[in-house]
């Protein structure tokens, strides 16, 4: 074992929080919160992660409103689901004493096929487009925030962050990536306004900054917040690698406490991120709605582009954020060997979050802290990507 491995499977401190090792589960959205309930299907599936070791595990998709939800499914942070959460924060440190639990707070923009919309007519993001995701359920244009629904989203930010300390989370990760509500605002790709929210990038970064000093104010300042952004859109007139190391440093200096480096966007180029075996037939598989399907055999091609999967295909990016922040930095992306991980150690990364490889193998850590030369198995197939809108959400099929 080398001093890498040690520094990864060590207590480490990200902020002021202490963890039991570097190892944290990274957002994913399970499918498994039945009318955006968090029951027992979303406590059982986190309480594999931190019984196997996993210093902090991650509730994905936490939205900060109704309306900022991608379909009626999903969870949003809200008065009525304050004991579920409390419940579930609570047995996710009673049964695994030392875990601590964050929560991924996020907000779709116009990027939805919500039909139930509660506050909105249609979804709303930095500029009217084409929503080709929600023409099925008669959602096919998605309209541009106005000044005033700004400032409403933001108060949703704080407001999401102030339930989610008090229900017992013990860190947030703001979402800034993958084409949802704040990266449509930071890309150039998606962001055509001509106002103070528009243009530049000091301008397109305007919103995001608000939110994360809204989450800020609502959590103070020894409560740790992460965020997650993006490398590059990987689309012709979206976020580039440059520019984002840019975004990172207005992130480090708006006081974030770490950045994950992700990239690649859900509406344009998701394969950027998940890398591997196309999304694409697994979808088209469970997906209920005919008009749906025909919809992802037409454009599924073109979205799902193929990237094949290597071990750590975000680094040499990350490592340009890395030298540009101050900020703790967590390396998300080809992680599923231990020796990637004793690589992210020794290039000077804080954490690592992992997906696939917990889905696989809940029990990673213990496995690894076992045995150096531990094999995951995870084949990097995307099949439990796909399985988001299935009954009972994600699993690996490997398992089965």
């Amino acid at each position: 074992m080398s001093s890498y491995f040690d520094k990864a499977f060590s207590p480490a401190t990200l902020g002021s929080m202490p963890l039991k090792n570097r190892i944290i589960k990274a957002a994913t959205y399970e499918g498994k919160t039945p009318d955006g309930i968090p029951g027992d299907d979303l406590l059982n599936f986190h309480k594999a992660i931190v019984t196997g070791g996993t210093a902090m595990t991650t509730i994905g998709y936490c939205t900060t409103e109704a309306d900022g939800r991608i379909n009626d499914q999903m969870m949003w942070m809200h008065e009525g689901i304050r004991d579920w959460l409390t419940g579930m924060t609570r047995e996710l440190k009673r049964i695994s004493p030392g875990a601590k639990v964050s929560g991924q707070m996020t907000h779709c923009g116009n990027f939805s096929k919500n039909a139930k919309l509660m506050r909105l007519k249609r979804p709303l993001g930095p500029s009217r487009r084409l929503n080709l995701i929600g023409a099925v359920a008669g959602m096919p244009i998605a309209g541009s925030m106005t000044t005033a629904d700004i400032d409403y989203l933001v108060q949703t930010y704080y407001d999401a962050a102030r339930l989610m300390k008090e229900t017992g989370f013990d860190a947030i990760e703001i979402h800034f990536s993958h084409g949802y509500g704040l990266s449509q605002f930071i890309s150039p790709k998606t962001n055509r306004r001509n106002d103070t929210y528009g243009g530049s990038l000091l301008n397109r970064m305007r919103l995001p900054l608000r939110a994360l000093d809204a989450v800020r104010k609502a959590v103070g300042d020894d409560f740790p917040i992460l965020g997650k952004m993006g490398l590059t859109d990987g689309i012709k007139h979206g976020l580039h690698i440059d520019e984002a190391i840019e975004v990172s440093a207005l992130l480090d200096k708006g006081g974030i406490d770490a950045l994950i480096c992700s990239g690649g966007t859900s509406s344009f180029n998701p394969m950027m991120y998940f890398r591997g075996d196309t999304l694409e037939k697994g979808l088209i598989e469970v997906e209920k709605n005919p008009l749906m399907r025909l919809g992802l055999k037409m454009i599924g091609p073109r979205l799902f582009r193929y990237y094949p999967y290597q071990e750590l295909y975000f680094l040499e990016d990350a490592k340009r954020v890395r030298d540009r922040v101050q900020c703790q930095m967590v390396y998300i992306g080809g992680c599923t060997d231990v020796q990637s991980i004793e690589t992210v150690m020794q290039e000077g990364f804080d954490f690592v979050q992992l997906g696939r490889p917990l889905i696989k193998d809940p029990d990673f850590v213990k496995h690894a802290m076992a045995d150096s030369d531990y094999k995951n198995g995870c084949t990097h197939c995307n099949r439990c990507a796909s399985l988001i809108e299935a009954p009972g959400g994600i699993y690996c099929p490997l398992n089965t």
